[in-house]
């Protein structure tokens, strides 16, 4: 099912009970690389004071709806102006909104703005092998393996390998995202 166009913003301190709710919730962080663990909403407060101070390497951005609902975030995180590359990372949080292309839609704006915009080379990314999805995303814009990272992460008490893919300027297929 295709979605109506959605926006990227900078993620803002209103966002946050929101994006702690999220968190907060197992079956969310289930296709993500990170474990989970409860977060409060004053340790996200705190995560947000650090990104603010942590701006010029890291971009976090709110992923909207067309009625400017935040439904999910998209982040180029640990930017290396030397080398000009960045780690890629994107969650459509709200289940309605999965599956309509809005992923496809916020990868698409955040690695233009990766390249034509910050000027970056490179971008670089972890995903888990079972979230086909995101692997299905990933191919069609361009990534490729790298490599695989045996049993790096540790979710729901089992040991998972990492496909870890990158992503080249020239590379990259805007119209196939």
């Amino acid at each position: 099912m295709q979605s109506p166009p959605i926006t990227v913003r900078e993620l803002e301190r209103a966002d946050l009970p929101l994006l702690n709710r999220w968190r907060n919730d197992p079956g969310q962080i289930a296709n993500l690389g990170a474990g989970f663990r409860f977060v409060s909403l004053e340790a996200e407060s705190r995560w947000f004071d650090g990104y603010q101070g942590a701006r010029a390497n890291n971009v976090r951005l709110a992923v909207c709806a067309p009625d400017g609902a935040m439904i999910g975030v998209v982040y180029l995180l640990d930017i290396h102006w030397v080398h000009r590359e960045a780690e890629f990372a994107i969650w459509i949080a709200e289940p309605a909104w999965r599956g309509r292309s809005c992923g496809a839609q916020a990868t698409r704006l955040a690695i233009a703005h990766a390249f034509d915009d910050l000027n970056l080379q490179r971008l670089r990314l972890a995903v888990l092998p079972h979230n086909e999805a995101a692997l299905r995303l990933y191919r069609r814009v361009g990534f490729r393996q790298e490599g695989l990272s045996r049993k790096a992460a540790y979710k729901q008490g089992q040991w998972h390998d990492v496909v870890q893919m990158g992503l080249l300027r020239d590379e990259y297929v805007p119209e196939a995202a």
